[in-house]
């Protein structure tokens, strides 16, 4: 046998996977796949409706705390206040934990210290212990941002709007069914079975958690502000106990005037330290933005709404008859009439997502509380009958739900996603704030329009209908505040013409051709002219060029020409803001001044080129050149192709920057083995300088040869097999000239093993780019003997 070797290459073995282009996140490898999202949505909407029970559960007992308690009615409250106080304490507090550790891993948190809090509370009936099992239930209310967090991690676009809007809804479904359940166990059974019930809730919705919903990979970069929870907690127990308390006390107290005059200080001085700190609880700056100040606005003016229905109808239900407007219905009756409420919010959440899609969450929300509006218009009237308040649950209901499902889809698209948790705590405590406004206003009301009756003191007709028309001003004024909302734009808006100049608007991705070109081909131009061109001076033709008003308006777009100059008109005199985009390059922005009709300021916008984290050079071949041509393509952690591109003539490659999650990228090249990397793409990345990192690909190695007769022919029908370590890599039989071929091998040693006639086996040692050319004599069985 004769052995030659060719494109010989140095012997020893590189290894079979380089380093990562991105260090894994500390504490974790690479997430999973995902799981498949089908329950997700009914999970944590389960999981939001279990936390809103706990706001309604004392609801049918609340009139007979005082003596279940053994205390005063004064005291009673408190079993109230306290799930209330924790609940607004822990919402933004849980939303910002969960998007520094996992939103998952924090809403498992908050249902089990529910469950520890209903179990305390199932357990006694000592007032003390009460409060504290009742603030350990309310400090699960942070489970609602952080579902809604965890929806728009994990789902996709076309299906996040009508989950946001139903787990958003939860709130009201939860508070609304849970009136008439809890009334049948508190009727038929001992009133601790409803915290039983609420614990059994708890370890439900723990488990399914755990079962379908995934652990989202998001994170927002920096640490828990310590300072920050601490002094938002203080600002809101003293902006919230008097809110709550200050029937009781005396509004003109000195009790509740210095706790409103210490939460505005505490707020105060709460708000100058999270401007100044890196890693703030609350990001204010991204809450004094427009769309969200004025969303978190209405949310409280919702808030004060939905809570008002929930005070008038038990009672207006359950008064006696006797009172002459009273209905006389029972605990059960009451709570079955107050059902539709919930229920109606669950069903209008597909409704809410057709008209967001067609007309933007604004004008949900702007129908919504027109809707609840109408609803408690109608209920001043509609109160002689228990069909005429389950018809006014459903009116006020589907507003509500429609209202409710909107605040999300307000805040998700106004802030980053590693924003989300801490964005919607922010706004949830928004609407716990006005409900918490709504029942201490209404209870006032309440309390001094009330008539005796018998031993007791009840409300009158005229305090009811009081209580709606509050309602009805705060949806008013939530409307008047909505309005105010930026509405997004489905299309480019043109320009408004001018005798003087009319800029066409182009969209991204239209061809030069169909948009100015140069200012020479606008008649009296006035607007901005220039050119777009890179770091080095070189036009960018087609960048998207955008002109945007001092009210955040786009007032004209367009494309570069070839040379890289532009031309639009301005509407009217006045600062903008230019901006300038393409593909490969950062985005500029740049503020201008126009001056007025007739007058065409300059103004040149220049694009670095992107720093993708995603870059670098492809190199393979015997020397380690670079690679033209390559493929480079981007796998997510579900397997699909995300996106792919090709090294340049130098072995360049650059990829745009990706949405964070985990990805794939996979290396081929002819002749090359193909190799894999793993990415990890976080928040925190984004602003890291990036690194070009150099990836070499090992040239495959190839076998080949012919089979021989005694005789010296070439042999057909002879069977060639290469092993590795005795397992087998490839198996080829030979053709007429006795030829055979293994190629795209790695750098490895082989046996090769012919049979045909008596086997022969030769060993064979690869490198990488090696091509060994082996010829095997086989003798006839005879030739042995």
């Amino acid at each position: 046998m004769t052995q030659t070797t060719t494109d010989q290459l140095p012997a020893s073995s590189a290894e079979s996977a380089g380093p990562p282009l991105l260090p894994p996140r500390s504490g974790g490898g690479h997430r999973a796949p995902r799981r498949a999202d089908a329950g997700v949505v009914p999970v944590l909407a389960f999981a939001g409706i279990t936390v809103a029970v706990m706001q309604t559960l004392l609801v049918p007992v609340i009139k007979d705390l005082p003596t279940l308690l053994g205390t005063a009615p004064s005291n009673a409250t408190w079993v109230m206040t306290a799930t209330l106080l924790a609940g607004a304490v822990a919402t933004p507090i849980m939303g910002r934990l969960g998007d520094l550790y996992g939103k998952r891993r924090m809403l498992l948190a908050s249902l089990g210290v529910m469950v520890i809090g209903s179990l305390i509370c199932g357990f006694t009936s000592q007032l003390v212990i009460m409060i504290i099992g009742r603030a350990l239930q309310g400090f699960a209310m942070g489970a609602i941002p952080l579902g809604i967090g965890l929806m728009r991690d994990e789902l996709p676009r076309e299906r996040l709007g009508s989950a946001m809007a139903l787990m958003s809804s939860s709130i009201g479904v939860g508070g609304g069914l849970a009136v008439p359940g809890a009334a049948l166990v508190a009727q038929h059974a001992d009133w601790h079975a409803l915290f039983f019930t609420a614990a059994g809730l708890g370890v439900l919705s723990m488990l399914l958690t755990l079962l379908i919903v995934p652990e989202t990979p998001v994170r927002a970069p920096g640490r828990f502000d310590v300072a920050g929870a601490l002094g938002l907690s203080a600002g809101l127990v003293a902006l919230l106990l008097p809110i709550t308390k200050g029937g009781d006390w005396g509004w003109g107290s000195p009790r509740t005037l210095v706790l409103f005059g210490a939460a505005a200080l505490i707020l105060l001085l709460w708000g100058v330290m999270e401007l100044r700190i890196a890693d703030p609880l609350v990001d204010l700056r991204t809450s004094a933005r427009r769309e969200v100040l004025l969303t978190n606005l209405a949310s409280i003016t919702v808030g004060v709404a939905f809570y008002a229905i929930s005070l008038v109808l038990p009672q207006l239900l359950q008064l006696p008859k006797s009172t002459g407007y009273g209905l006389g219905q029972t605990m059960v009756v009451a709570g079955l009439c107050v059902a539709p409420l919930g229920l109606t919010m669950m069903f209008v959440a597909p409704v809410y997502a057709r008209i967001a899609a067609r007309r933007g969450p604004k004008v949900s929300l702007l129908l919504g509380m027109l809707i609840i509006g109408v609803g408690y218009g109608a209920g001043i009237g509609l109160m002689q009958a228990p069909w005429q308040t389950a018809v006014v649950a459903v009116v006020v209901g589907a507003g509500i739900g429609l209202a409710y499902s909107s605040l999300p889809a307000l805040i998700v698209g106004a802030v980053d996603a590693s924003e989300t948790g801490a964005a919607n705590g922010l706004n949830t405590l928004m609407r716990s704030i006005g409900t918490s406004v709504s029942s201490a206003v209404i209870g006032m009301v309440l309390a001094h329009m009330s008539q005796p009756l018998g031993s007791v003191t009840v409300p009158t007709m005229a305090g009811f209908r009081v209580s709606f028309l509050i309602a009805t001003a705060a949806v008013a004024l939530g409307v008047l505040v909505a309005a105010f909302l930026p509405s997004p734009r489905t299309s480019p808006p043109r320009p408004r013409p001018t005798d003087e100049v009319e800029s066409t608007p182009t969209a991204p991705g239209s061809t030069t051709a169909d948009a100015p070109a140069t200012l020479a081909q606008l008649t009296d131009p006035a607007g901005f002219r220039g050119r777009v061109t890179n770091a080095t001076g070189e036009p960018v033709p087609g960048a998207t060029v955008t002109l945007i008003d001092r009210h955040g308006q786009q007032a004209g777009v367009t494309t570069a020409a070839p040379d890289g100059s532009y031309a639009l008109a301005a509407p009217a005199a006045g600062t903008y803001v230019l901006t300038a985009a393409a593909p490969g390059h950062a985005p500029q922005a740049t503020s201008a001044t126009h001056f007025g009709a007739g007058t065409v300021a300059d103004a040149d916008l220049v694009l670095p080129a992107t720093d993708s984290i995603l870059h670098g050079t492809l190199l393979g071949g015997p020397h380690g050149t670079p690679l033209p041509d390559a493929s480079v393509v981007v796998t997510d952690a579900r397997g699909d192709v995300v996106t792919a591109t090709a090294t340049d003539t130098d072995g360049r490659w650059t990829l745009p920057h990706l949405p964070d999650d985990d990805y794939t990228l996979v290396f081929s090249a002819p002749g090359h083995q193909p190799t894999a990397r793993a990415v990890q793409l976080t928040p925190g990345d984004r602003p890291a300088a990036p690194h070009a990192r150099e990836i070499r690909l090992h040239p495959s190695a190839t076998v080949a040869g012919t089979v021989l007769a005694p005789n010296g022919r070439p042999l057909a029908d002879a069977s060639v097999t290469l092993l590795e370590d005795g397992t087998v890599v490839a198996h080829t039989v030979t053709g007429p000239d006795g030829a055979y071929a293994f190629t795209d091998l790695a750098a490895r040693h082989y046996t090769l093993s012919a049979a045909g006639y008596a086997p022969h086996a030769a060993p064979v040692s690869l490198a990488n780019g090696a091509e060994a050319h082996l010829d095997l004599d086989l003798a006839h069985p005879a030739a042995g003997n």
